[in-house]
């Protein structure tokens, strides 16, 4: 699942990662990823700035959920100074805007071991 309020990063980065095999969900809406009960992803990618809402906020939440916790998160940020507040948040990896399209796929695989689903 991709969150991030860009709608110009969410088409590119889905259209990546379905081209390369992926069923992929996405939301620009932060609270969307607070509010999902099933058809949970194997992972979230998930922006730090999001319209209104901070993505740390939500990392935490989702990382405190019995439900979520579980489920890797991979942080993006065109600030890269806010690396080490996106892990202290519980993400499990962290990816500066922009990105080689290369280096995020090599962390989707890591986290999902390519089963097809992000």
């Amino acid at each position: 699942m991709i969150a991030d309020d860009d709608p110009g990063i969410v088409d590119a980065v889905e259209m990546l990662l379905e081209f390369e095999g992926y069923e992929v969900t996405s939301t620009v809406d932060g609270t969307t990823v607070l509010e999902m009960k099933k058809n949970l992803p194997d992972l979230l990618l998930l922006d730090i700035w999001m319209s209104g809402e901070d993505g740390r906020d939500i990392c935490k939440k989702f990382k405190e959920s019995e439900l979520t916790k579980d489920i890797p998160v991979i942080m993006i940020s065109a600030s890269r100074d806010v690396r080490e507040s996106a892990i202290a948040a519980g993400a499990n990896d962290f990816l500066a805007k922009p990105f080689e399209m290369d280096e995020l796929l090599k962390k989707v695989e890591q986290f999902t071991q390519k089963q097809n689903v992000a």
